[in-house]
Order: structure tokens, then sequence, then C-alpha cells
């Protein structure tokens, strides 16, 4: 089975492009899908972080206040490696076990959609890497947008991954989301090529 990286920075569209992988019945597994998994409530991952940084990190019912906790690390390069190293060895069970599951049906490729693909250095364990890529001005835009975030805020978060660029440079497909929704849609289109292409390699 190829076992293909999605990544990019911080609002390019790699959510729309993982999306769009999975309405053409693409087998995608979600990190972000299982971070958030690990720290449900009542979970050992939660009790964990709720250990390291105290109560505040929870809402009134339980859950973890994900902006709360990303306000107290981000920016704070000793708490980010404290959280990660709760989260990431959970994060790491989870996905190897679902990647057994697709093997064992055979499948001749799946996605691993993971925003932090460069920043924890795993790009050693695929057979290709795709970025989504689009302007800094861009992904500041579509972060004012979309979560209200003030502007340090935005410049923390993105400055706390690896720099598109360097990405570009290690990537094995390039699917630019830097204009229309058209364009972005001849993008994928062109992705679905090369991964068809991938399917033969296996």
């Amino acid at each position: 089975m190829r076992w293909i990286g999605l990544t990019g920075g911080i609002a390019c569209g790699k959510s729309t492009v993982s999306r769009l992988l999975k309405n053409h019945s693409i087998p995608i597994i979600d990190a972000d899908e299982i971070a958030h998994e690990v720290v449900r409530p009542a979970s050992p991952g939660l009790k964990s972080v709720v250990h390291h940084f105290g109560n505040e990190v929870l809402n009134e019912d339980g859950s973890l206040n994900r902006r709360k906790l990303g306000q107290l690390v981000f920016g704070h390069p000793e708490k980010l490696k404290a959280l990660e190293s709760i989260l990431h060895p959970l994060i790491r069970a989870e996905t190897q076990r679902r990647r057994q599951v697709l093997l064992d049906m055979n499948a001749p490729l799946a996605i691993y959609d993971i925003p932090l693909l460069f920043e924890t250095h795993a790009q050693d364990q695929f057979d290709a890497i795709v970025v989504v890529t689009c302007t800094k001005e861009q992904q500041k835009e579509r972060l004012r947008r979309k979560n209200g975030w003030s502007e340090d805020e935005i410049d923390m978060r993105i400055a706390s991954q690896i720099p598109t660029q360097f990405k570009e440079k290690e990537a094995d497909f390039i699917l630019e989301n830097n204009r229309d929704e058209q364009h972005l849609l001849k993008e994928f289109h062109r992705l679905l090529a090369w991964l068809e292409e991938q399917k033969k390699q296996t």
C-alpha cells in the first residue's frame, strides 16, 4: 500500500482537499480527527493534559477548550513540547491501528492528512508527500475570516509551523490553492491523476 502524506500550512486549504479526496472514495486517515478523539471528555489523554496544564483548559461541560490551550502553548516552545509529548504517542498508536485496517483490506493507496508532517520530522515515513500551498497573506485573511483571531494569534500560529517554501521543496506533489474555487478543482483533478500513477507503483 502506498502511504501518502497530505500536509500544508495553516489555512492553506488542506482540509478542503482532504474532503474532496474522501468524496472520491480515497482512503483518508485524519490526524486532526484522531487528535480530537484522544482528548475526548474523560479520556486518558484529556486527563494527562489537565494534569499538566490545569483545569483552566476545560470548558464547563468537561470538554477541552482548544483555543485556551492554544493560547497557552503557542509562542511557548517548552509548553508546546510538553503538549506534544502527551498527544503524539496517542495519535501515532491510533494512526497505526487505522492504517493496519486498510492494509488488511489490501487498499492500494491511503492518505494521511497530517498538518505537522514536517514539524514532527515524519517525512521518511511516507512513500510520497503532497503539500497544499497558498500565500502568507491568503493564510492570514482566511484565519481572520474563519476564526476571528487577533493578528498576534495569527502570527504565532503561522510562525509555529515550518515555512511553506521549505515544504514545497520537500514535496512530491504541490497543489496550489491560491486562486478561486475553479482553480482549486483544476488542481485537485491534477492530484487525482497523480494518485492514479502512484497506485501503479504498489
